[in-house]
Order: structure tokens, then C-alpha cells, then sequence
């Protein structure tokens, strides 16, 4: 009888320690989605929440800014060269001081520098401000080659940058639902911020 009390205890303990070694081995339940998402690749910088808005709001400061530049360079004495000279480095000069200040914030917050992901929605957002000079330098290389007077150019350059404020002001209306009457009414009110900072740079001469 002892002998086999003492073989269904083997047999138990047997038992036990395989279900404990097969415990051992069961994976941890969720573990592979981690390893799954660990791998997945970054969002592009337009999907990042909150990036296309910035990227907008920056556009729409350049294009005030690239505006009161080329309405100060046609009451100028600039020529075509000295013309595409100061739009350029101003739009650099714009993009570096945005760069430069985000990578300040980014470092003051976070203890190191902006790489990565962060890298490429800095890079997403602050990009409007190169392209900004497109236009302009596009009129002022027609202006070069005779087409057409580089105050011609200069104020057609201002002019198509007032119509795009009209047009993402009717953008933005229309996505927020209000009906074509109110996103036209918004689209006239981000023209006039437009035209009137043309003017004011006309008035002051310089």
C-alpha cells in the first residue's frame, strides 16, 4: 500500500511540474502586439494629429509676410537681381528663425534636439516658408526676361498672394460646415488682412 501512495505522489508531482513547465513557456498574452507595433514605421508628417493645421498657419504667415515684401520692393529703386536677392533670403531667413526657434522649444522641453519623427514634422510644418518665395521669384524671372516690368511682376506676385488668403479663408469655412455664404465672407476677410498690409507697406514708401 505504501508503494502505491508513493507512486501516485511521483505521478502528481510529475504532473504538476509539466503543467508548470508548459506555463512556463505560454507566451505573455499581448506580447506579440507590442513586438507588432515596436515595428510598425512612423506616421508621414501630414498624418501626425495637429501637423497639417500648423503647416497651414504657417503658409499664411508667409504669404502675409512674402506680400508686404514684394509691395515694398515695387515702390522700391531695387532692380530684378537685387529683387529675387531679397525675396530669397527673406524666405530663409523666415524658415531658419522658425527652425531655429522650434528646435530651442524642443530642446528646452525635451533635453535634446528634435530627430526623427519630430525631426520630420518640424521640417513638414515650417516648409511653407521656403516655398513661399516660388511665386515671387517666378514673376521676378519673367520681369528679367522682358515679359513683363518687374513693378508688373512684383504686384502680380502680391495679388496671387492675396487670392490664396481669399481661398483657404473659403477652405476653412466650408470645413466648418457654415454653407458657401459664410466661407466666401471668410475668405473676404482673410483678403483684406492681405490687402490692407499692401497698402500699409505701399503708404510707408520702403
Amino acid at each position: 500500500m505504501l508503494v502505491a501512495v508513493a507512486t501516485v505522489l511521483s505521478v502528481g508531482s510529475c504532473c504538476c511540474a509539466g503543467t508548470g513547465a508548459r506555463d512556463v513557456r505560454r507566451p505573455v498574452k499581448g506580447e506579440g502586439n507590442r513586438m507588432a507595433e515596436d515595428r510598425r514605421p512612423d506616421p508621414a508628417p501630414e498624418r501626425i494629429e495637429g501637423a497639417p493645421a500648423d503647416r497651414l498657419k504657417e503658409r499664411i504667415y508667409a504669404t502675409i509676410t512674402m506680400i508686404a515684401v514684394v509691395v515694398g520692393l515695387s515702390v522700391s529703386e531695387a532692380g530684378t537681381t537685387g529683387a529675387l536677392a531679397t525675396v530669397l533670403t527673406t524666405a530663409l531667413g523666415l524658415w531658419l528663425a522658425a527652425f531655429v526657434a522650434d528646435q530651442q522649444a524642443h530642446r528646452t522641453v525635451h533635453r535634446h534636439l528634435a530627430t526623427g519623427q519630430d525631426l520630420r514634422r518640424m521640417l513638414y510644418v515650417s516648409s511653407p516658408l521656403l516655398s513661399c518665395a516660388v511665386g515671387p521669384a517666378v514673376t521676378i524671372a519673367l520681369a528679367a526676361l522682358d515679359v513683363l516690368s518687374l513693378s508688373a511682376a512684383l504686384m502680380t506676385a502680391a495679388g496671387v498672394g492675396i487670392a490664396s488668403l481669399f481661398a483657404w479663408g473659403c477652405a476653412g469655412g466650408l470645413r466648418m460646415g457654415g454653407g458657401v455664404l459664410l466661407a466666401v465672407l471668410a475668405g473676404l476677410a482673410d483678403a483684406v488682412i492681405g490687402v490692407a498690409v499692401a497698402l500699409v507697406k505701399a503708404a510707408a514708401g520702403h
